[in-house]
C-alpha cells in the first residue's frame, strides 16, 4: 500500500439531490485530514449540487458513467464536457451492473475510457468474473481480456494514469460467500503484472469487515464502497465511511 489509497463511494441509484448534499456536508469535516483520496460518485441528477457542496475541500467527485461522443442524439447519456463543467474528476466505467443490466461491452468501455481520459477525467475501469466463469476456471483469462480491451489504444504512460477496480461478481450481494484474501491477491497480482502496476482498487465492496484484510494485500490500492450498513437502516453513512477508512489504514486516525 505504497500509494495513497483511493476510497470511492459509488452511490449507485441512491440519494436525492437534497440527501446527497446533506451526506457530503456531514462527510466534509470527517475526512478533511484523511490520508486517502476521497471520491464521491453521486447519481447524475445530484452531481452538480454535490460538486458545488464540496468545492474547496479534499473530496473529489466521480460520475457513474459517461458517453464517448461530445454531443448528439444519445438520449439519456452525458458527455465529458458536461461532467467537466460540473467539476467531475473521476468516472466509474464498465461496472458489472452496467454490463449485466444495460449490455455494456468491452469495446464501449474502452471508448468511454478514452474519451474520459482525453477530457482530463480519470477512468475507474471495472473488471471481474461471474460464478460461471470462476467455476470454468477461466477467470484470470477473462479478467485479463477485459483489461486488454479497456486499455486498447492507450500508451503505457497514459494507462499508468488510469484506475482498475476488480470486482469478483460471484461474491457480491446478500447471502454470497465473500472472496478471501488469497483469491483476491491471486487476481490482483495478475492485474498488476498486466498493467505494469497501475492503481488497483477492490470493487467488490470495501467495508468494515474486510478493510484490514484488503489493506494487507500489497497489490490493492483502495476500494469502492456502495453501502456502509447492510442491515437495519441500510445505506451509506459518513461516520461509518470514516471507520472503514480508519480500519483500512490499520486503525490509525484517518
Amino acid at each position: 500500500m505504497a500509494r495513497t489509497p483511493i476510497i470511492a463511494g459509488n452511490w449507485k441509484m441512491n440519494n436525492t439531490i437534497a440527501a446527497g448534499v446533506s451526506l457530503v456536508k456531514e462527510l466534509i469535516p470527517l475526512v478533511k485530514d484523511a490520508k486517502v483520496t476521497v471520491v464521491a460518485c453521486p447519481t447524475a441528477t445530484a452531481l452538480a449540487a454535490v460538486a458545488d457542496a464540496v468545492k474547496g475541500t479534499n473530496i473529489h467527485i466521480g460520475a457513474q458513467n459517461v458517453h464517448w461522443e461530445k454531443s448528439g442524439a444519445y438520449t439519456g447519456e452525458l458527455s465529458t464536457d458536461m461532467l467537466k463543467e460540473i467539476g467531475v474528476d473521476y468516472v466509474i466505467l464498465g461496472h458489472s451492473e452496467r454490463r449485466d443490466y444495460f449490455g455494456e461491452t468491452d469495446e464501449g468501455v474502452n471508448k468511454r475510457a478514452r474519451a474520459a481520459y482525453a477530457a482530463g477525467i480519470t477512468p475507474i475501469i471495472c473488471c471481474g468474473e461471474s460464478l460461471a466463469i470462476r467455476e470454468a476456471g477461466t477467470y484470470i483469462a477473462h479478467v485479463v481480456a477485459q483489461i486488454n480491451a479497456a486499455l486498447e489504444g492507450f500508451t503505457a504512460d497514459e494507462a499508468g494514469k488510469l484506475v482498475i477496480a476488480y470486482e469478483p461478481i460471484w461474491s457480491i450481494g446478500p447471502g454470497k460467500i465473500p472472496a478471501d484474501a488469497a483469491y483476491i491477491q491471486k487476481i490482483a497480482r495478475f492485474v498488476k503484472e498486466k498493467t505494469k502496476g497501475l492503481d488497483l482498487v477492490y470493487g467488490g465492496g470495501l467495508k468494515t469487515d474486510n478493510a484490514r484484510m484488503l489493506a494487507a494485500i500489497p497489490e490493492i490500492d483502495g476500494g469502492l464502497i456502495a453501502l456502509t450498513r447492510f442491515s437495519g437502516e441500510i445505506g451509506f453513512y459518513p461516520r461509518e465511511y470514516l471507520e472503514i477508512v480508519r480500519l483500512y489504514l490499520g486503525g490509525e486516525d484517518q
